[in-house]
Order: C-alpha cells, then sequence, then structure tokens
C-alpha cells in the first residue's frame, strides 16, 4: 500500500505567484537562472539556485550558496511572498501542453515507502547529486520542488479530480519560456482527502516518472531525522516529501534524442554499410523523417534522413529492457559500431529532447558541430511501469517528460 497524507503547504499569494514560480532546478544553468531571474526579487530562482545571488561563477555547491537558499527561504516568509497554509490540503496541479491536459495530485509521500521499494524507481542515481540535494533540504528543512511521480489509474481520484477541474482553480496561469498553461486547486473538504488518502492506500507502487535524486535525497533526509530523534513516533512531518502524483495513462513523454561527434573512423558509406547487418536501411530523402514505430530509428546523416528498421532477433519482447528501443541503439550502434559504450561519461555524444524536435538534431549535424544524428520512437509509461516492477534499471537518457513540473506553487515544510 502506498502511503500518503495532506500537508501545511508554503506557497506564493495569488497574485504574487507568477513572480514567484520558476523552471526547475536541473533544466537549467546558473547563469540562464541569473537571467531569467533578472531583477525579480520574488523569483524562486533565490531559493532554488541561489548562486545567482553571488559574483559570476561561484560554484552552486559552495557552502555559502546552501546558506545563502535558507536565508532567501526566510526572506520570503518574513515578506509574505510565501504564506503556510493554516491546515493540511492535498493539492491539485494540472499542467496544460498542446492542447493537453494532465491532472496531478500534490501528495505527502512517505520516505518508508521510497525506502522499501513501494516507490519504485527506473533510473540510477548517483551520490554527489543525492547529496546535493540532501543539503538543500536539510538546510531549508523543507522540500522546495516537488518531484514527479506516476499511479495506475483510478476511476474514483478521476472522478474527484475532475469535480474540482470545474471550479475555479487558485492560481491559473502561462508559464514563461515553455508556453504552457498551469493551474492549480486546494483541496479542503474532509472526505475528498480521506477519500484520496484511501485510494492511495490500496495501489501497491507508486512510480518516479522524473526526480529521481530530489526522491532519494528527500527519502535519505527523512531516514536521518528518524535517527537523530529519540522520540521518534512515525507521525513527524519528516517522514513525508512532496510529490505530484500523475495518472499514468495522462503522461506524455516525449523521444530522447543522440547525436554524435564522429562515425569512429568510419566513412559516410562504411557507417551505413555496417548499420545493414543489424536494420532495414531506407534513403528517406532531405526532409526530416520521424521514427513511425517502436524498433524503427531515424539517422541524419550528410543532409539526409534513413529509416533503420531493426531486423527480428536483434531485440527480445520479453525482457522490459530488451525491447527497449533505447537499449536495441546503444547495442547495436552506439557500442557496436561507434564505440560508445558508457552514454554517460562519453564526450563523442550528446542527447537532445524530444520538445526541440528533430529540427535541433539537424542543426547541430549541418553546423558541423555534429557527425550525425539517431532519432528514437518514445518509451511508454507502461514499459517504464514494467521495468519499475521487475526492478531493472533503464538504460541512461532513455525518457524526457514534458512539461515539466514548475517549481514554487507549494512547498513542503518538515516541521
Amino acid at each position: 500500500m502506498a502511503i500518503v497524507k495532506p500537508f501545511k503547504g508554503i506557497r506564493p499569494p495569488k497574485e504574487l505567484v507568477e513572480q514567484v514560480e520558476s523552471r526547475p532546478y536541473d533544466v537549467l544553468n546558473s547563469e540562464e537562472a541569473r537571467t531569467e531571474a533578472g531583477d525579480n526579487e520574488k523569483s524562486l530562482y533565490h531559493i532554488i539556485k541561489p548562486e545567482i545571488d553571488f559574483p559570476v561563477g561561484t560554484s552552486e555547491y559552495d557552502p555559502r550558496v546552501y546558506e545563502k537558499a535558507a536565508e532567501n527561504f526566510q526572506k520570503f516568509q518574513d515578506k509574505g511572498w510565501l504564506i503556510q497554509d493554516s491546515e493540511e490540503h492535498y493539492y491539485i496541479y494540472a499542467q496544460t501542453m498542446n492542447g493537453k491536459t494532465q491532472y496531478g495530485l500534490v501528495v505527502g509521500a512517505h520516505t518508508d515507502d521510497y525506502m522499501q521499494g513501494r516507490i519504485k524507481k527506473h533510473e540510477l542515481t548517483r551520490r554527489d547529486k543525492e547529496e546535493d540535494r540532501m543539503k538543500h533540504v536539510r538546510v531549508n528543512n523543507a522540500n522546495i520542488e516537488p518531484v514527479f511521480f506516476a499511479y495506475p489509474d483510478n476511476a474514483t481520484l478521476d472522478a474527484l479530480i475532475m469535480r474540482y477541474a470545474k471550479t475555479e482553480p487558485e492560481y491559473d496561469f502561462i508559464a514563461p519560456i515553455d508556453g504552457f498553461r498551469h493551474q492549480f486547486w486546494v483541496i479542503s473538504d474532509k472526505q475528498d482527502m480521506q477519500t484520496i488518502t484511501d485510494e492511495f492506500a490500496k495501489m501497491p507502487s507508486l512510480y518516479i516518472a522524473d526526480g529521481h535524486h530530489r526522491s532519494a535525497a528527500a527519502a535519505l533526509v527523512g531516514a536521518e531525522k528518524q535517527k537523530q530523534n529519540p522520540h521518534h513516533t512515525g507521525k513527524e512531518e519528516y517522514n513525508y516529501f512532496m510529490a505530484v502524483c500523475f495518472q499514468a495513462s495522462q503522461l506524455t513523454i516525449l523521444d530522447y534524442n543522440r547525436v554524435v561527434k564522429d562515425l569512429n573512423g568510419l566513412s559516410s558509406e562504411e557507417f551505413l554499410a555496417a548499420l545493414q547487418v543489424n536494420f532495414i536501411v531506407e534513403d528517406k530523402g532531405t526532409e526530416i523523417y520521424k521514427p513511425q514505430q517502436l524498433h524503427e530509428f531515424s539517422l541524419y546523416l550528410d543532409g539526409h534522413w534513413y529509416s533503420l528498421k531493426a531486423k527480428e532477433g536483434t531485440y527480445d519482447n520479453s525482457d522490459p529492457i530488451g525491447v527497449l528501443d533505447v537499449d536495441i541503439s546503444s547495442r547495436l550502434i552506439l557500442d557496436e559500431i561507434l564505440n560508445i559504450g558508457d552514454l554517460r561519461s562519453s564526450q563523442r555524444i550528446d542527447f537532445v529532447g524530444g520538445l526541440r524536435g528533430l529540427g535541433e538534431l539537424k542543426r547541430r549535424v549541418d553546423s558541423g558541430e555534429m557527425r550525425a544524428a539517431l532519432a528514437l520512437y518514445p518509451v511508454s509509461m507502461q514499459q517504464i511501469m514494467d521495468i519499475a516492477d521487475s526492478g531493472k534499471i533503464m538504460p541512461p537518457k532513455a525518457t524526457w517528460f514534458e512539461p515539466k513540473l514548475r517549481s514554487g506553487l507549494v512547498i513542503h515544510k518538515l516541521s
């Protein structure tokens, strides 16, 4: 069973939300955050990217930067830019991209569910990134930004959410940069809150969609606080961390594509010949060509687009990892032909999220920066859940969720 609870969210007043809210900390660098924040002292970047308050070049890992985050978090509360709700609530957070809306429930997820594997992951985490987020949680004693979960479709929760969606939201704005609509409702009805708690309790698992490092950091800090408290009861707020949970069928996963700097010493003709061992290769001409189905890839090389269809026997439909196109392309193209084995560390490859479109792949190759590009058919949420259920880990750079959660709509304090 998945344990969730409502919490007393810390939120901006309605009239300030568009000044406070921001993109997540990990989708932009320090200078981009500095530019986006500009002269807006209410921007959440002063809490989640506080290096912008220091001279250019200051490391985001400088101890002073973490201290500044806590100082700014307190300042936001003192000035009334963030105010804590007097009662516990669940919240609904809706995002609309290209005419499609997905509705998430903002909950306090239980740290024990993460530690014991009921909150399931599909990616490996890096200890240095975990430690960075742990420092941020510790110094603020809060989950400033939410993590992004999926749950199996649930008709009862869907009906409850749709009932609220017909009412006026607390927040409703179009975000800059991405141009997507973001809406937010507060659930204060006791019966509705109990329904949410009860329906989640029926679920054997929740699934991390995005935010593996934030999830790990939040759970590890909660576990630390348990050990440090001799009077620990299990009811403390630090036993929970903030998550936005979406029905799996509503989520949009975009392709996560690859660009490579060289062909491992091969000519274009030799590379195409090598591909024909495991793929049916078809020249599609100069117009952008997008993969149409699983196990089909698009290659951009020398101004032409090619369809690459994996031959029977090159993948295993019974293996949740072996069936993935990201695994097929990594094994049979990047590793076997191009000798790019470690996608996490190789300097010969880069990754382009599908929101940028295949035109971005073409641009980077045509500019001479990259030699070739490979576009993949996106994975499905069901594939991710199958992998998480099997206890396996997806290959790196496999998923790209859009839209990203905006930060600053609500914050969860650990005490």
